[in-house]
């Protein structure tokens, strides 16, 4: 049977081993698509660019820059009778 050490240190070999993995992924990302292209909820970074406030200040938060990025797509999808046309409607 397993020790708890030995458990925390495979425990943290997995997660060490993940961030790499996704450390890996977000600079492939960044280097096809560009800087900002991609980014960690939290992350301290703050991203300087136009926006569409939504008008809901949780929706806005969510998504990180304040609203939907101006000059860029933007696909809204949820079930049915989840807003997604009220959303729409209020941004234009």
């Amino acid at each position: 049977m397993a020790t708890k050490t030995e458990e925390k240190t495979a425990a943290d070999k997995l997660t060490a081993a993940r961030n790499k993995n996704l450390d890996l992924a977000i600079q492939q990302i960044a280097k096809d698509y560009g800087e900002g292209a991609i980014m960690r909820l939290g992350g301290e970074r703050i991203v300087d660019i136009d926006v569409i406030p939504t008008g809901n200040i949780l929706i806005d938060r969510a998504l990180g820059v304040g609203g939907f990025p101006r000059g860029r797509v933007v696909e809204v999808f949820g079930p049915e009778s989840s807003g997604k046309t009220t959303l729409a409607l209020t941004v234009i």
